[in-house]
């Protein structure tokens, strides 16, 4: 077994190596440009080494620099986590050349399956059913069209050496295939060194349905069930859960039988993942075979039992698989949520600086005890676990230079339905303040009735949610529990105010138990009745609520019982009432006097500023293009400039006709979010 391993990668998967490594006692190296100096990968590792500016393509991705960090600390083997150099065969070849073991499967592996071009004509000729599209290279954007048009649109236009989404554009007609080639060869290049493109076609309703496979170097191989990672938005996965709603046990079989047999076909060695559409009659067919670890690993772990990274570095050190495919088993539920540093009221546009506050919900192990990778007896009733994979820390930066992922909040389950609530509940409890971030969303989406029915597609978030995101309206009894809560809490602060002032020793006010509390355009008259465990509050017109918590004037974070059922509400303070933050909701609460609200009812609305005759950048980043000149008439849908951000190219349209009249910015300039990039007569 190695002694050193060194990480070519950093945030949260470069954490998850370190602590396996850890498990298994084997020291471990971290990289990291300037911009991660202070990054939690590099705290946690035994040594670091400086590889670079913050660009990827001047640090992370240069195999010059990271073979010299493997030089200067003795390494023995690197695991390259996802991304980055994680599918490269040159890197692969360089290890090999210095004696350094690559904790992947083999070169020629990586070179028949990485590449998305070729392990598809490998799967044709293997007589495995492929989406149709054209996996020749293509030279230009007039190609792209043609080659588009002989396909028939939609067309799906991806690097050839392409994931996590970049890349990646959907076509529905000329123009998008034209700009789609472009900015598609553009990110490749930028991301992954390479911009070859090809084009497929891309299959509506489908669901998108990976399988697990874990293979040695002595021809053994096994599949460990699969993963539905059918949310995405732009083709970027933002839930996954294992298993599928939606398979049998025959289908599974069926196609982790395939995917095991492709991969013996290519001489395989190590974790990889092959991935399939499946249409609405569980008929599936070959997407690609990623030869790395997956982001959504860790939905796998958690009802297999298997650790997929010690296994990768166990079959690297030549070991043969301990478990057999009769050894595997999926125990329960788990659910992955990844946390993006994006504004989900800014159609998801990324976000960047400071975590002012970074609270995780307490990690939970639970279910039955695992030997070997195998289930030993029953979870007991209603056991749920809590798991999450991060590379960020309170007062550490988001940077622009990387992918926004900061988190992968994960719960398992015996059941679905139990693993769903473990995530509601969890995501209540994440605290996370100084950026923007998809939290409110990913609550919506575990309390959307297609989600919960398991009835979903890849087209899930475009079709649920066509205008973007804009928040949660909650129902009537979810708001008078809130309207409960926070009168009682109201109550406690009014109490702490009194006493801190004095006022309750010499008898001068008492706190009223008459109340009067808004919330979401509506208003609740009710009346708190308090004791030692807790307060009864009683709505005018019927209804009655009792509350219980030992929340105190400051938290930001409530845990509540309201009528025996938990309530959790990230608090914040606002004039007269708190800001809470619930299953997806923001919402401001006012608790007032009967007095108080009825002068509230006569205040003036203040409007927000006018700003539709500007181009507000939507994301702090980077202009790369200006389409448009002053004087110009521009229409509806034109596109105006692009701003490239944390890796992604952002083209910026005109929301409807008018006239430039003004450029603020050229490309080159770096702009914060809601800078003016043009203005509008």
């Amino acid at each position: 077994m190695f002694n050193k391993i060194l990480i070519a990668n950093r945030g949260e998967i470069a954490c998850r190596v370190i602590k396996t490594a850890r498990k298994m006692g084997i020291g471990t190296v971290a990289i990291y440009s300037d911009a991660d100096k202070q990054a939690l990968h590099v705290q946690m590792a035994d040594e670091a080494v400086r590889i670079g500016p913050p660009p990827a393509n001047q640090s992370y991705i240069v195999i010059d620099k990271v073979m010299e960090a493997i030089r200067q600390t003795g390494a023995q083997a690197v695991h390259p986590g996802y991304g980055f150099l994680s599918e490269n065969s040159k890197f692969a070849e360089a290890l090999e050349a210095e004696g350094v073991v690559f904790v992947g499967p083999p070169k020629g592996a990586i070179e028949a399956m990485g590449d998305k071009i070729t392990s598809k004509k490998i799967a044709q000729d293997a007589n495995v059913s492929t989406v149709p599209g054209y996996m020749g290279l293509i030279e230009d954007a007039d190609e792209a069209v043609k080659i588009s048009r002989e396909i028939g649109y939609p067309v799906m236009i991806k690097a050839s050496a392409g994931g996590g989404g970049k890349g990646m554009r959907i076509a529905w007609n000329d123009d998008e295939a034209r700009e789609g080639f472009q900015s598609s060869k553009n990110e490749a290049a930028s991301s992954f060194g390479d911009d070859r493109i090809f084009i497929e076609k891309f299959v509506t309703q489908p669901r998108h349905i990976e399988i697990q496979v874990l293979c040695d170097s002595h021809g053994n191989g096994i599949y460990l069930g699969e993963r539905e990672c059918s949310i995405q938005r732009r083709n970027q996965k933002v839930v996954e859960e294992a298993p599928s709603p939606f398979l049998d046990e025959a289908t599974r079989r069926a196609m982790g039988e395939q995917a095991v047999a492709l991969a013996k076909a290519v001489g395989y060695a190590s974790a990889g993942t092959v991935e399939f559409i499946v249409d609405g009659q569980k008929n599936f067919y070959f997407l690609e075979m990623n030869t790395r670890l997956q982001v959504e690993h860790p939905v796998t772990e958690l009802i297999t039992g298997v650790d997929l990274v010690e296994q990768m570095i166990r079959v690297a050190a030549g070991e043969k698989l301990s478990i057999t495919q009769d050894d595997v088993q999926l125990n329960g539920w788990a659910i992955e949520n990844r946390l993006y540093a994006e504004d989900p009221y800014r159609n998801f546009l990324p976000s960047i600086g400071r975590l002012t506050r970074y609270r995780p919900p307490a990690e939970v192990a639970a279910g039955p005890l695992l030997a070997n990778g195998k289930w030993q007896g029953e979870a007991p009733e209603g056991a749920t676990a809590v798991r999450n994979d991060t590379g960020v820390y309170e007062g550490g930066e988001i940077s622009m230079y990387y992918d926004p992922m900061i988190a992968k909040l994960c719960t398992w389950g015996p059941t679905r339905d139990d693993a769903i609530e473990a995530m509601r509940v969890a995501l209540d409890s994440f605290e996370v303040e100084g950026i923007g971030h998809n939290l409110p969303f990913l609550s919506a989406v575990m309390d959307h009735p297609k989600f919960v029915s398991g009835d979903m597609t890849t087209a899930f978030i475009a079709e649920e949610y066509p205008d973007g995101f804009e928040g949660v309206t909650l129902h009537e009894n979810e708001l008078r529990r809130i309207a409960a809560s926070c009168a009682a809490m109201h109550r406690v602060a009014e109490i702490r105010r009194t006493r801190v002032s004095g006022r309750m020793d010499n008898h001068e006010r008492k706190v009223g138990t008459e109340w009067t509390v808004s919330l979401q355009d509506h208003e609740y008259n009710v009346t708190i009745a308090a004791d030692h465990q807790g307060s009864t509050v009683t709505f005018e017109g019927g209804g009655v609520h009792r509350v219980a918590s030992d929340w105190t004037p400051g938290d930001q974070l409530a845990t509540l019982d309201v009528d025996g059922s938990p309530l959790v509400l990230k608090v914040g303070k606002i004039s007269g009432g708190f800001r809470i933050r619930n299953r997806g909701a923001d919402i401001k609460v006012h608790v007032r006097t009967p007095r108080q609200a009825e002068l509230a009812r006569l205040m003036p609305e203040k409007l927000p500023p006018d700003t539709s005759k500007m181009l507000l950048c939507p994301m702090p980043g980077l202009i790369v293009k200006v389409n448009v000149e002053v004087g110009q008439e521009v229409q509806e849908g034109q596109a105006l400039c692009t701003v490239e951000a944390m890796k992604m190219e952002n083209i910026l349209r005109a929301e409807k006709r008018g006239v430039v009249s003004k450029i603020n910015a050229g490309p080159g300039d770096s702009l914060a979010v809601d800078e003016v990039i043009m203005e509008f007569e």
